[in-house]
């Protein structure tokens, strides 16, 4: 197994950014499929070893559980994965800093290629896979869906979607309009997809309830032929439920 923590020079967001990298033994021998997995809004790249995504990657690969695979976190800030400004900038949110910038431009244009430039990995959307937990799980949704043609694979865990348009979304998004935009729900009304596969799921005790998107969300992408399970598991909003169920996520990922 090898970690490490790489840095990208972004011409996007005019600032360096870290992003952490998991690749399974003899990974140079033959080419990868990649999972990208983003962190909720107080996390950063170093969620693949705090909720042991990396160890628990190379105890099932070892096993024979899954394939083997790259995992890669890049740091995303506090920012919802989102276009939010042209230029990047720090703004006082409800819940604290936000960071406002071309957050989806810099992942399409330059985490992605990073990965595929660096590491032996396989460069089609068959082979390519994004998920999250909550701010990250809302937006791999976003990215995933509305770049469909780059990832077959997506999932949202314990996603931390809105049913409507909030106070505390201010602070990302300009309007209404803006928030529709990025909303997984609205996404997939107004979209149709071809060979993706979806994982949702939410904690039965998640404070912010937000099972209640999924459950929303899930008939939505089912109607459209999208090949796609949800689940409510037990458990609170927080890192010990996703690592519980990390295993069920890395089979999806991993099959």
């Amino acid at each position: 197994m090898s970690t490490a923590t790489r840095t990208i020079e972004s011409k996007i967001l005019w600032k360096k950014m870290d992003i952490a990298v998991y690749c399974p033994s003899g990974y140079e021998n033959t080419d990868l499929p990649v999972l990208y997995f983003l962190h909720g809004r107080r996390g950063d790249e170093s969620i693949l070893q705090q909720l042991e995504i990396d160890k628990t990657a190379d105890e099932m690969i070892g096993a024979g559980e899954i394939k083997p695979l790259i995992i890669v976190c890049p740091n995303m800030d506090n920012s919802r994965g989102i276009n939010s400004s042209q230029a990047y900038c720090e703004v006082d949110g409800k819940y604290g800093k936000v960071q406002k910038g071309r957050y989806e431009d810099y992942f399409v244009r330059e985490v992605v290629p990073f990965a595929d430039s660096n590491f032996v990995t396989v460069k089609n959307r068959k082979a390519r896979f994004i998920g999250g937990v909550s701010a990250g799980g809302y937006s791999a949704l976003h990215i995933g869906l509305r770049h469909s043609d780059m990832f077959s694979k997506i999932g949202g865990h314990m996603p931390a979607i809105d049913l409507s348009y909030a106070d505390e979304d201010e602070c990302y998004f300009s309007d209404e309009a803006m928030w529709e935009k990025y909303d997984p729900i609205t996404i997939a009304a107004n979209k149709n997809f071809d060979g993706i596969s979806v994982f949702l799921d939410a904690g039965n005790n998640d404070e912010g309830q937000f099972y209640r998107a999924c459950e929303k969300l899930y008939p939505i992408l089912k109607s459209k032929g999208i090949d796609i399970q949800n689940h409510i598991f037990d458990g609170h909003h927080n890192g010990k439920y996703i690592m519980s169920n990390m295993k069920s996520y890395l089979r999806f990922y991993g099959a």
